[in-house]
């Protein structure tokens, strides 16, 4: 029976994909890299630090990575301390409660910052419902490597055959099953470009899972 759930952050509990966008392209405008949507969207599930290290690779720029992590970051909070209209995704917050009330075990897994995580869990108000939170950050591979998702198993009440990831992302979803852990996919309006086609379920809106539906699985 389920009794863990692991979420991703963004395009999952929020979009701040908008913002992110935002940030890296005006970084790429500074440094005069010329990155096409196809690329930019290959980046999907990465961490910024990953993000930055295969630019470097491809472009071969100078400078190092830990200052464009921090540049990029920099010109994220700017936008994210703007942008008044940023909003948990529709139908999220039910459910985590739903879960939360439920006796479930929630754990974050997301590639973003803790700096990033903790400025949206701040914002709503999400810290009471998660036991665990994990990033990206602290992992030489980004997803699709499982190293993630393996830890944030690690960290559950229950084995992993008893846990489950949401993911809205190609990588997230690979990651989650390299992992063996079973995925359900989320197919967000906000989450362009993914396939999901490798996750056990696919859902395209909350209202679609609860606890009841989880625990069968």
């Amino acid at each position: 029976m389920i009794q863990t759930i692991i979420f991703d952050m963004d395009g999952v509990i929020v979009d701040t994909e908008p913002v992110h966008r935002y940030a890296y392209f005006q970084h790429y405008k500074e440094l005069g890299l010329d990155v096409s949507e196809e690329l930019y969207t290959s980046f999907t599930g990465l961490s910024t630090r990953n993000t930055y290290q295969k630019l470097k690779d491809r472009f071969g720029f100078e400078g190092e990575v830990e200052d464009m992590i921090l540049r990029k970051r920099a010109l994220f909070n700017d936008a994210f301390d703007s942008k008044e209209d940023l909003q948990l995704l529709d139908g999220v917050e039910n459910l985590i409660k739903d879960f939360y009330n439920n006796g479930m075990q929630l754990i974050l897994a997301s590639s973003a910052s803790k700096v990033t995580i903790e400025r949206v869990f701040t914002r709503f108000n999400l810290h009471p419902y998660f036991t665990h939170i994990v990033s990206g950050e602290d992992f030489p591979q980004s997803k699709p490597d499982p190293a993630i998702f393996l830890h944030a198993a690690s960290l559950s009440v229950a084995p992993k055959e008893n846990c489950i990831v949401i993911e809205d992302s190609t990588n997230g979803v690979k990651a989650a099953k390299a992992a063996g852990i079973f995925c359900v996919g989320y197919n967000s309006v906000h989450s362009k470009d993914q396939n999901l086609d490798l996750a056990d379920k696919i859902i395209s809106h909350f209202d679609e899972l609860n606890h009841a539906a989880v625990v069968q699985f």
